[in-house]
């Protein structure tokens, strides 16, 4: 099971308190190489999630794009990206997504990932995923992500699909 948690707050999730990621993205991504430097350090503390080498693109709330190149180290006995980069690639979307839109009190935990392989994938492919806070919002409601992953024609190559536990910090 992974957690990730935004930054520490005691406000409720009504106010407009940003959490780290949406923070530190709009302290980063303006600057020159602040997206490189915010991807870097995204998978710094996330490093399994890191080993893919995403780029983060783009982040507002409840919204996430990422990418990564086709390189050997991504790839399968196929010569295409292997179906567990494809997965890591999805579920940092949806997480990224999640972490963009509760509050700094709160935090995901990713109870579940599926995919559905659609098309080999091959090439710079972009994950994105949108996401939407249930309101009312109760501890620990299961929510369900949906990152679509495109490939440079703009086909769809993989759908996965997470559902994330959004809870308050205890």
């Amino acid at each position: 099971m992974t957690q990730i948690n935004s930054s520490q707050s005691d406000s409720p999730a009504s106010s407009h308190d940003p959490g780290m990621v949406l923070t530190w993205w709009s302290r980063l991504a303006p600057l020159p190489a602040g997206r490189l430097l915010f991807s870097l350090a995204l998978g710094w503390l996330a490093p399994y999630s890191g080993s893919v080498g995403a780029r983060v693109e783009e982040i507002h709330p409840g919204y996430a794009r990422v990418s990564i190149r086709d390189r050997r180290r991504v790839r399968n006995h196929l010569r295409s990206v292997h179906a567990i980069a494809l997965i890591n690639l999805g579920e940092l979307a949806t997480g990224l997504a999640v972490l963009s839109t509760i509050s700094g009190n709160m935090r995901g935990i990713l109870l579940n990932i599926q995919a559905d392989y659609l098309k080999k994938a091959r090439g710079k492919l972009v994950a994105s995923a949108e996401f939407e806070l249930p309101q009312p919002l109760l501890d620990n409601t299961s929510c369900e992500v949906e990152a679509c992953l495109r490939d440079q024609s703009g086909d769809t190559v993989t759908r996965v699909r997470a559902t994330w536990l959004i809870g308050y910090k205890t």
